[in-house]
This record gives C-alpha cells, structure tokens and sequence, in this order.
C-alpha cells in the first residue's frame, strides 16, 4: 500500500469518528481536517465517497460486521470503525477483495490496534467471500434507518410511503443546477436534463468548480425542492425581500436574480461570508446582516420574506447521510419551538398584504404542517394562500391537499428522485 492510499484511509477514519463518536457535520469536518488538502483530488473525492458510504449504509454494515463474529461486541471502537470502512469498500465500492483486506489491516495499525490485526483480518476475508451474497439478502433501507425516524415517518406516511424514502436514501442525489437565465442552452453544455421546474440535473460527481459556467457565475448548485420556495413569492422585481436564516445564499441568489431588493439575515457571520462569496461569483448584490432572526428589527416592514427555517434536515438526507446518525427526536421537538418564534416574528416583520413563504427541508410534520396550522390558529392576521400546480410548471405530486408543498425522498423516481420539503405560502391581511 503506498503511502497516499494509507494517508487517504487515516483521514476517513478521522471523519468517520467525528461524525460517529463526536456527533459533528461531516461536510464542516471534511473541510476542516488539516490533511485534506496534502491529498490528490482523487484521494480526496475517494475519502469522501467511503465515508458518505458507510454513513449511508451503516445499518447494514454492522449488521454484516457482526455476523462475522463468534462472539457479540468488538474491543475497540477503533476496531468497529475500520472494520466499517473495510467492508464498506469489499461491499458496495468494489474494491478488489486482496487490497481492501491489505490496506484495513495496515489502517489498523496506523490507527494504534496492531493487537487486533488477526480479528480484522478475518472478518474482513469472510466478508469478502460472503459479504456481498449476505447484503443482497438484508432489508437495506430499514437497517439503515433509526428506528425513531422510520417510526415517526411511517406514521406521518405510511409504511408503503416510508418504505419509499428509506429506499430513496439508498442512492446518492443527482446533481441539480440554477441557471440565471437560459436553461436549454446551460443544459447543452453542463451535460444535463431540464426538469419541468427549469432546474437543471446531472449526474453526481466530479468537480462542481471545473463545470462550465461556475466561474463566470452562470449557476449555482440548488436541489430542484430547494429552488421552489422563492418561486411561489410571485413577482418581486423591486420589491423589498427579507430573506431570514438565508445561509448558504441559494434562495438569497433567486431573490436577487428575480430582481428584489434583498435583506439576507443569518445569526452566523461565518455562514454570511459564504453567501457574500458566493453572490460575487454570482455578480449579484444583496444586503447582508448578521443578525439573530427571532429578535431582529429592521425598522420597517418587507414586502414579502422567505423563512428557510434551522431543522433537523431530514429531507436532505440523500445528499447529507450523516444526518441521520446526528439528528434525533430531541432535536425535532427543540427546533420546532424555535421555528415557532422565527415564524411569530416574521409575520410581525411583514406588511399588510405581503407574503410570507416558510420553508424547512425536513420531512418531520412537526416542523412543517403543524408549524402552519399552529399559527393560523394563533394569529388571526394570516392567512393560507394555496399553491397550484401550474406555479410549479405542471409538478402536482408534491403537493399536498392543503396546497402546501410536502416533497418526499421517493417522490420523481422516474426523473432521479428529489428531497424532502416543506413549503407554506401565507399572506398578513390585516
């Protein structure tokens, strides 16, 4: 094994532990790990495909790594985690049996248990021969899935529709694009589908930054759910648009580019110097503040505001495995009272008539249906405004019999899937 190949596996187990063992985002710890960027561009898109793999699949690895041993447990939480990485690579990457077991034996080592390199290197030859037969046979969407996840969406869904989004997280997403203008020309030289919404979509990998058009500004990457809320504000040329919680600047960039007058409002001034970045790519301009958005006063009010409020991301989980490993029903009850306050307040901050769009890219209803149907019963000023069909260009499935957006990984099958959303549109009309 040459010393890259190893380099690159040390890293992934360092991630893998983060995420696992210090509960922290995978994306803000690969891009943080100091290593990373003493790493070949292959190495690095390789330690971020093994990582996202066994998050992704870690039900059903476990489930494989123990069934290898003669005895439950493992000494060393080291241990389980190369041993994670291993089969990952024998399992799903196919990577040849003979270099998967050399190099997880040698990360053993490199990660202080040279003691257990005969555990390691056994399971890791039985998996190699039946690791792959035993996989096709497991329930794989719900081994992955924590039981309080699968039990809360089986009751919001349905089991047939559960079973659907567990399935769909099996995948990784599909790469969709926001083009400023011209999408049938943009979808020519990206190598891409235009879907009904405008999106564009390809397929995942590769570099993001050497596609055509990145550096002129031409784009930017937005999942197809994420890029129908600021759709359903209307007409904003001109208009005065608070965009609250506006980090990472997707929404932030079709406000600006649909021609309002843009206040972007986000708590964390790290989060903001992203989106200033990313605007300046754009050659889009916008008002930023750093601000906490459940006290902030702008001294008067918006024509309409878009609130992409904090939660759990559970819609997202397709691009983001680590949040099911991260994210639990505790979560989901605190940030639904934090979404309350943010949602309270944005009515106060909007003017009569204005419009108000809620979004959250979980698929927990307690952070979306019962956020709206909370309010309404409360504030006698709002009001629900239905969203239809043909303001989405056709796509009916999505929406639900309230007129709101409820999108669910499983839904699109047929085009690549999409994720999970919720939007309200409301209107302040007193």
């Amino acid at each position: 094994m040459t010393d890259a190949t190893l380099a690159a596996r040390v890293v992934a187990l360092d991630l893998l532990r983060d995420v696992l063992r210090k509960n922290l985002p995978f994306d803000d710890s690969f891009d943080a790990h100091p290593k990373l960027k003493e790493l070949e561009p292959r190495d690095r898109g390789f330690v971020r495909m093994l990582v996202s793999t066994v998050l992704r699949r870690l039900g059903q690895l476990d489930a494989l790594i123990f069934g290898c041993l003669d005895k439950p447990g493992l000494p060393k939480a080291v241990v389980h985690d190369v041993l994670r990485l291993g089969a990952a690579q024998l399992v799903f990457l196919n990577t040849p049996a003979h270099a998967a077991v050399d190099t997880t034996v040698e990360l053993a080592v490199a990660a202080g248990a040279p003691q257990y390199k005969g555990l390691i290197n056994a399971v890791m030859r039985r998996l190699a021969r039946e690791g792959a037969e035993a996989a096709g046979h497991q329930d794989a969407g719900r081994l992955n899935t924590p039981d309080w996840l699968w039990l809360s969406w089986r009751q919001a869904y349905g089991t047939a529709r559960a079973r659907a989004i567990v399935e769909a997280h099996l995948h990784e997403a599909p790469l969709d694009i926001t083009v400023k203008a011209d999408p049938p020309g943009w979808a020519e030289r990206l190598e891409a589908a235009v879907l009904p919404t405008g999106s564009l979509r390809r397929a995942a990998g590769g570099s993001v930054t050497e596609l055509p058009g990145f550096d002129e500004g031409a784009w930017w990457v937005q999942d197809l759910a994420a890029s129908l809320p600021a759709k359903l504000i209307g007409d904003i040329r001109g208009k005065r648009v608070y965009d609250l919680c506006a980090a990472p600047g997707g929404k932030t960039a079709q406000l600006c580019a649909a021609g309002a007058d843009v206040v972007a409002v986000d708590r964390s001034a790290k989060r903001l110097e992203r989106v200033r970045e990313n605007l300046a790519r754009l050659h889009l301009s916008a008002e930023l503040i750093t601000a906490d958005v459940a006290t902030w006063d702008p001294g008067a009010p918006a024509d309409a505001i878009l609130l992409d409020a904090p939660c759990t991301a559970t819609g997202a989980i397709r691009r983001h495995p680590d949040v099911q490993r991260l994210k639990t029903a505790e979560d989901v009850a605190k940030l639904s009272r934090a979404q309350g306050r943010l949602l309270a307040h944005a009515v106060d901050l909007l003017a009569v008539g204005g419009t108000l769009v809620y979004c959250t890219c979980s698929i927990q209803p307690e952070e979306g249906e019962a956020q709206i149907d909370r309010l309404i019963a409360k504030d006698p000023r709002v009001e629900r405004v239905p969203v239809t069909a043909d303001e989405l260009d056709g796509l009916s499935e999505p929406i639900n019999e309230r007129g709101e957006v409820r999108s669910l990984p499983g839904m699109l099958a047929d085009r690549g899937g999409i994720d999970g959303f919720f939007v309200a549109r409301l209107r302040r009309s007193s």
